[in-house]
């Protein structure tokens, strides 16, 4: 027997992303742009015309002819499809046209006929052609910037991708509630685009570091875990969190992180490490401002999950939280802390908040089966 040939995929489209004005490649032609490929398996398959604003340079140079009212318009031919129209005489010429004369006629009447030159003209008014969603996106997409080093959407991931490109893409080929699928979703840009276009979305990535960062994104886009969307694969007692800090002792880090919504310290799944120097002994940031302080405060975060945690440890956070300047310090453990750790930690005093008029304790240590019960630090409000 022979089993039935599997459905292939079709390329029924493709456009190229001009990422770049100009790109120095040795021994050949700078490649400036990223090839966007669009196949199916299906012949009734979805795509949506995309539009984009008109650019100043072009309407400047396309609508410049200003009606009595001063509505900005541009001439088009009134020629045929392929030479093959009616014909009639219209203004003293006759030859075929794009309308019938009828149509013509009506046209004529609504003020959309041009004839001060040669040969009639279409009369197209810019703000009517905007506001049927702009100028159709053709094959060349220049109208996108890339992620520069100062963009607030900036992750940090090399291959991050402008959400407004993902926007076009899966709004050209999906509706709204339709299921949007990114099998590599690293940090998150394709997951966090699917929902701000009101699509049902399915994200993989096999590192914590990038499920932290995406819970993170969606965090501040107000999508609540747990009611807006859930997580598989995360450990949820401490015996899952045991083998996690086990058999990958950056993976737990970087998932205890998450837990408090702790940003991770430059680390990367290729460098997961991380940064040297001024980073050292910090996992983590939790950052905060008060009002009456134009700079961020920090909180550093330091993950152990090793069985080897002692009250070095502790003394050890106190003076990296010095060494920063940091306001707080906060050490997360997979083990609970002894009594002379505790003791340590509450040796250091408190941070006093000058906008709440509140303490906070300046060291805390926290477990992770407090953290899974839900416990949470003793912080002023964060971002």
């Amino acid at each position: 027997m022979q089993a039935a040939p599997a459905s292939t995929l079709t390329e029924l489209s493709r456009a190229r992303w001009k990422r770049v004005t100009a790109h120095s490649d040795a021994k050949r032609f700078g490649r400036d742009a990223d090839r966007i490929l669009f196949y199916s398996k299906m012949d009734d398959y979805k795509f949506n015309k995309q539009t984009r604003s008109r650019s100043e340079k072009y309407i400047k140079t396309k609508f410049c002819h200003v009606d009595k009212n001063g509505r900005l318009f541009r001439l088009d031919n009134l020629n045929p499809s392929g030479g093959r129209g009616p014909v009639y005489e219209f203004h003293g010429i006759t030859r075929p046209w794009r309308f019938t004369k009828e149509k013509m006629l009506k046209l004529e009447k609504k003020g959309l006929i041009y004839t001060k030159s040669r040969i009639p003209q279409l009369v197209r008014y810019l703000d009517e052609l905007e506001a049927k969603g702009g100028a159709a996106i053709q094959e060349i997409w220049d109208d996108i910037s890339p992620i520069n080093s100062m963009a607030k959407e900036r992750m940090g991931f090399q291959t991050q991708k402008p959400i407004a490109l993902l926007e076009r893409i899966i709004k050209a080929s999906s509706d709204v509630g339709d299921w949007v699928l990114d099998p590599f979703c690293g940090c998150g840009t394709t997951i966090m685009t699917a929902q701000k276009t009101k699509r049902k979305w399915i994200g993989i990535d096999i590192t914590h570091l990038a499920i932290s960062l995406i819970r993170s994104r969606l965090k501040d886009a107000h999508v609540v875990v747990n009611k807006d969307y859930y997580i598989i694969g995360e450990p949820a007692d401490l015996a899952s969190a045991t083998d996690l800090a086990q058999s990958n002792p950056y993976q737990f880090q970087w998932w205890a992180l998450s837990l408090i919504d702790a940003k991770p310290t430059g680390q990367s799944s290729e460098d997961p490490k991380g940064k040297k120097g001024a980073d050292k002994g910090v996992d983590g940031w939790l950052t905060f401002r008060e009002s009456d302080n134009i700079n961020l405060q920090k909180i550093v975060v330091q993950v152990k999950g090793g069985a080897n945690v002692g009250v070095h440890i502790v003394r050890d956070l106190i003076g990296t939280v010095q060494a920063t300047k940091s306001a707080m310090g906060i050490l997360i453990t997979l083990h609970e802390p002894t009594k002379p750790m505790k003791e340590t930690a509450f040796e250091a005093n408190h941070y006093t908040s000058p906008t709440w008029g509140h303490k906070y304790p300046k060291i805390q240590i926290i477990t992770i089966p407090e953290l899974l019960a839900g416990k949470k630090p003793e912080i002023p409000h964060t971002r």
